[in-house]
């Protein structure tokens, strides 16, 4: 297994343009990047960039997701917003998949029932996570938030957001910690398992088959 060296790695160029993106927010203004990463997709011709921010109200994941799926040019920008617990708040996701333009924003109340532009989405009432099906970044949050001891293993069903398709759907999925660094990870539904090197910060640096890291800057932990 590849490990990655982030201790004499300097950012890329592409990963610190990412610092000068803009985001909105409850408490964005006082937000503190802790993180960059820059990920390559393993078949799509593509990377993904993120930032993950410590704000006065908790987690804010920010990034750009641009690759390309058989003739569709993709280019995606993503926020996704959390407590101090990693329980998920919000998520915006902008962009345009081919010809097809996206605005979407999606919400969950303190009863974990979702809407998705306003409107409810009872399939997955009770998640206490998003996906973004089109992005590795989100792994971090269910990672965080179980803090799972070497050996330990838990459900983490998810509020599974898709491109294309731009719906929410229930995610079965499961993790379970078999090393300091690797989770064994399981979404029966879609038919994926893998084991996943994981960064101390919860990114995702080896995603079998889907996304390897290039590039990581820790900023502060």
């Amino acid at each position: 297994m590849r490990t990655l060296d982030t201790t004499t790695m300097q950012p890329s160029p592409i990963a610190s343009a990412s610092s000068a993106q803009p985001f909105t927010g409850e408490g964005a203004g006082n937000a503190v990047r802790t993180a960059t990463i820059l990920w390559r997709h393993l078949h799509a011709n593509g990377r993904d960039v993120c930032d993950l921010w410590r704000s006065a109200h908790g987690w804010i994941l920010s990034g750009t997701s641009i690759y390309r799926e058989g003739t569709e040019i993709c280019h995606l920008r993503y926020r996704v917003e959390c407590d101090d617990a990693w329980l998920t708040r919000s998520a915006r996701v902008q962009g345009s998949w081919g010809e097809a333009g996206i605005d979407v924003a999606v919400s969950v109340d303190e009863r974990r029932r979702w809407t998705l532009n306003g409107s409810a989405v009872p399939a997955v009432e009770g998640c206490l996570d998003i996906d973004l099906n089109f992005t590795p970044a989100t792994n971090l949050i269910q990672v965080r938030r179980l803090a799972l001891a070497v050996g330990s293993q838990s459900d983490a069903p998810a509020a599974w957001f898709r491109v294309p398709g731009f719906s929410l759907q229930l995610l079965p999925q499961s993790y379970r910690r078999a090393s300091v660094p690797c989770y064994d990870y399981l979404a029966p539904t879609v038919g994926y398992g893998g084991l996943l090197q994981v960064h101390e910060l919860g990114f995702v640096l080896e995603y079998p088959g889907l996304w390897t890291a290039e590039a990581l800057h820790v900023f502060e932990k």
